[in-house]
């Protein structure tokens, strides 16, 4: 909402600062530690990704927050799957081959739960299916871990805000514990954000990519995060960021996206970020202590 003043002469001490020191000043001021590791898709290198054997896998490792995707099927059912098509990750073309090109729009909840989800990553995960929000919050939740929600191709599937919040309150993700610090629902589409915003103004949200500098205040009303690619960060643009209030009253947060190894977390990192989505969330969480 506001910008904090930052003294040229902080900020340019800060950007030398940062890259030996990897708590921000944002971050230290509202109690922050080392990065956040969110696990993204599950921990996806090793398991099919947005599977529940991801969800275990991550669980497995210790870590505390799991990424995914949400898409729709034709007759309505919210499913985990990060492309809006189905023949990268499934055996979808073998199973409706006269089908193309394979939208998962196209395709209903139960002809969906038929595909293997998991052989093309390996045979232990022949049986991997492809996910409801439904299932996929409910092992989450066993595991008592956290959860940053993606609303993928906003545009494809009119009203998926409001059924996503419906489908987590259904499953008690919108009670005050869970708002509070286990569940961030973010998307690239900024009026995707702004809805899931409006509808239900607790909930903490993030807006993928890395908008403008100058664009900022007006997203600063209505998400909490600003989460860009690993390679478009900066020190200056990771404390322009922090440098805002979001909608809840702390300082935005920037989580960024998808780094694997650990030279790139330590740096990161270094660049004062919150946190750090991964397909290897031991090898980051190693690297920087998170």
């Amino acid at each position: 909402m506001h910008a904090r003043a930052v003294a040229a002469s902080t900020t340019a001490l800060l950007g030398t600062a940062a890259l030996l020191f990897p708590v921000s000043p944002a971050r230290a001021a509202a109690g922050g530690g080392w990065p956040l590791v969110v696990a993204h898709r599950g921990a996806s290198a090793y398991a099919p990704e947005n599977t529940l054997a991801a969800v275990d896998k991550a669980a497995e490792l210790g870590i505390r927050w799991v990424e995914n995707d949400v898409q729709r099927t034709r007759d309505g059912e919210l499913v985990v799957l990060h492309d809006d098509n189905l023949r990268r990750t499934t055996d979808v073309e073998e199973v409706y081959p006269g089908r193309a090109p394979w939208k998962v729009k196209d395709f209903t909840a139960a002809e969906i739960a038929r595909l293997d989800a998991g052989s093309w990553f390996g045979p232990a995960y022949a049986d991997a299916r492809v996910p409801t929000l439904e299932q996929f919050v409910n092992r989450v939740e066993r595991h008592h871990q956290k959860l940053l929600l993606e609303i993928k191709n906003p545009e494809l599937y009119p009203g998926i805000e409001r059924q996503t919040l419906k489908v987590l309150a259904n499953e008690g993700w919108l009670d005050r514990s869970h708002v509070a610090g286990r569940l961030v629902v973010q998307s690239f589409s900024a009026d995707s954000v702004r809805r899931v915003h409006e509808l239900k103004p607790a909930v903490k949200t993030g807006l993928l990519g890395t908008p403008p500098v100058a664009a900022l205040p007006l997203y600063a009303g209505f998400a909490d995060q600003i989460n860009p690619p690993y390679g478009s960060l900066s020190t200056a643009y990771v404390s322009s960021v922090q440098a805002f209030t979001g909608p809840h009253g702390r300082p935005l947060q920037v989580l960024t996206w998808t780094v694997d190894d650990a030279a790139r977390a330590r740096r990161a990192a270094g660049y004062g970020v919150d946190g750090i989505i991964t397909n290897k969330p031991d090898v980051v969480r190693e690297a920087v202590g998170g």
